[in-house]
């Protein structure tokens, strides 16, 4: 299933995609898409329902976070060789893990707001991967089990809040709409191999990152265990993979306001934003 929240910001109403992509309403059975949706037991009653049967939206609404109440968003650095290489820094012998404040969270085609003080504003195309039941002390063999959906992911970044004014990178990577995800949530059950989709972005038409997941230097089995080593990986949360290299960082190139942002990852759809000044 694809699911979708669609509407003005902080009015979001629930949606699927059918297979035909036509938006369906889930109003009449739904409040939301919450992580009590994503329960093994609210999927499968979601499967039930025949989308013939749910009515159409005409037009095309803004499409809105496609969870609503996701708890934490939790970073991987460094996940991708190139990226490793590309950033002059060593390949990561555990997970790098950092934070992003849930107030970046927005919509696939929201613009991003560069804020005050920015200078170094960078692009990062990531896998998204949402948890549908409590990980704690997982295998990596029963991790996938875990995993609600996945969606496109892009983990906005400001260099210079990151690396240049001290303290944790979450500095650099929470400002308000520095986390678009969307434009859907895709279920687990169609993604049958994480590893296996290709993912990309360009900028103002130019293609600057164009990799796969096989090339992560932990799988998504891996992270999952791994974080859940340190913590309770709840429903609703959301991981950030990590991202190929490509980035504005590895060649000094950053986002100016005016500029605009494609990304998108196999079969989970994509995104487009513009930049915009912070007022």
């Amino acid at each position: 299933m694809k699911l979708v929240r669609h509407g003005e910001w902080g009015a979001e109403r629930p949606a699927l995609i059918d297979d035909q992509g036509t938006l369906r309403y889930l109003s009449g059975h739904i409040a939301d898409i919450t992580p009590q949706t994503l329960s093994p037991q609210g999927l499968d009653a979601l499967r039930r329902l025949d989308p013939a049967t749910l009515p159409a939206i005409s037009g095309r609404p803004r499409l809105g976070v496609p969870l609503a109440g996701i708890g934490n968003v939790i970073g991987i650095g460094l996940n991708y060789r190139d990226h490793a290489a590309e950033a002059n820094l060593p390949v990561p012998t555990e997970p790098i893990v950092f934070n992003k404040h849930t107030g970046s969270l927005s919509g696939p085609n929201d613009p991003i707001v560069m804020p005050r003080g920015a200078t170094k504003l960078d692009w990062e195309v990531e896998l998204g991967v949402v948890i549908g039941s409590v990980a704690r002390h997982v295998s990596p063999a029963d991790a996938l089990s875990h995993v609600a959906g996945y969606l496109v992911c892009h983990d906005v970044s400001e260099r210079a809040f990151q690396f240049d004014r001290g303290g944790q990178w979450v500095k650099g990577k929470s400002s308000p709409t520095f986390c678009p995800v969307g434009p859907w949530l895709v279920t687990a059950d169609e993604i049958p191999d994480p590893q296996a989709l290709g993912l990309w972005c360009e900028v103002n038409g130019t293609m600057r990152q164009n990799g796969s997941t096989s090339g992560m230097i932990f799988d998504v089995a891996t992270l999952i265990s791994h974080l859940s080593q340190f913590m309770a990986l709840l429903p609703g949360d959301l991981i950030a993979t990590g991202t190929p290299a490509g980035v504005g960082w590895g060649k000094g190139t950053f986002l100016a306001p005016g500029d605009v942002v494609r990304l998108g990852v196999d079969g989970l759809g994509e995104q487009r934003q513009e930049i915009v000044v912070e007022r």
